[in-house]
């Protein structure tokens, strides 16, 4: 399956792994690659040895990396880290890119811009974005309101009149053929997908929270603020996350300015990190989209990436043929 994503970026299919914060390691990211997509290592907060170790984790394999941009500002230094080792692309996401753009593309790597609405978009391509990732609010983890469904053809239609050498991806609720195969009718030229290499063997994860997402249906998530405000991380108000509903949540979802009393807020954030630690997934935030309905196994990256294509193949295939096909 060849798109102008493949092309740009030297791969074998389209499709791409987000840059996890925690759960996207280097083995991870190198399984991708290596069975013909691109891997991203999940930059996440600013964690200097943990970089440098997933870095290695993926060997020789050629990899990129994904910053969250806010979080990036305030230790640029790991940018720097991130380029000495030639990723094939930065992903930049919540955030303004511009004060990165230019490094990034002089260092040789690909731009990639995650963007959640119009403003986003028209900013990515103003700083020359290589690839735009169009993430609807399905996806897993952070992100804002606009759907997978009609975020993607509206960015298509920009970018075919402002700027038609960007790439568009589309991001936020894709775990199957059937995913990237929409997608592409959609205007994207690829997917970057989260939640299904999320439950991978590769993975970064918890088994038992990847046991709990296996057995959810995409009703079994929500998007929340609480997951940052115990964590006191302080994401952009745009921004909420998308996490499975548990007990922590039902807790304190719409109670969020009773959570951050002074004489509350220390005692849950034990109890998160302790379940988080622990691998609880009752007490603290369990970090997959609405895929997590369309997840059923724990498989390895890179039988996912094939499968995902041979399906994408073959459901467009059918669908040509049966259009082709006269009626009575």
């Amino acid at each position: 399956m060849r798109t102008r994503l493949t092309e740009l970026l030297a791969i074998e299919h389209p499709i791409i792994l987000a840059p996890m914060a925690f759960a996207g390691g280097g083995r991870l990211a190198a399984a991708v690659t290596e069975a013909g997509g691109l891997g991203l290592i999940g930059g996440g907060y600013g964690d200097a040895d943990w970089l440098k170790r997933e870095f290695s984790e993926a060997r020789d394999a050629r990899v990129g990396c994904g910053f969250i941009t806010w979080s990036l500002a305030r230790r640029t230094a790991l940018l720097e880290l991130a380029l000495e080792h030639s990723p094939a692309a930065i992903m930049l996401s919540f955030g303004s890119p511009k004060p990165f753009a230019f490094r990034i593309k002089s260092a040789g790597a690909k731009l990639i811009c995650q963007v959640q609405c119009m403003d986003h978009a028209r900013e990515a391509v103003s700083v020359g974005a290589d690839v735009i990732v169009a993430q609807g609010a399905e996806a897993g983890g952070h992100g804002m309101t606009r759907a997978t469904l009609t975020l993607v053809p509206e960015i298509a239609d920009y970018l075919t009149k402002a700027g038609p050498d960007v790439i568009l991806v589309a991001a936020g609720g894709i775990a199957d053929g059937r995913g990237l195969a929409a997608t592409l009718m959609l205007g994207a030229e690829g997917v970057l997908i989260g939640s299904r290499f999320w439950a991978s063997t590769e993975a970064l994860e918890k088994p038992a929270f990847q046991k709990a997402a296996i057995a959810a249906e995409g009703d079994s998530t929500l998007r929340t603020t609480v997951v940052d405000l115990v964590r006191k991380l302080e994401w952009p108000k745009e921004f909420t996350a998308r996490v499975m509903k548990n007990r922590f949540t039902e807790e304190w979802h719409g109670r969020e300015a009773k959570l951050i009393e002074s004489d509350v807020i220390e005692h849950q954030l034990r109890r998160y990190v302790t379940a988080m630690e622990n691998g609880d997934p009752d007490n603290t935030g369990v970090w997959v989209g609405e895929a997590t309905g369309l997840i059923h196994d724990l498989r390895p990256a890179g039988d996912l990436v094939r499968e995902i294509v041979k399906d994408a193949e073959r459901l467009l295939a059918e669908r040509s043929l049966t259009l082709s096909e006269p009626h009575e």
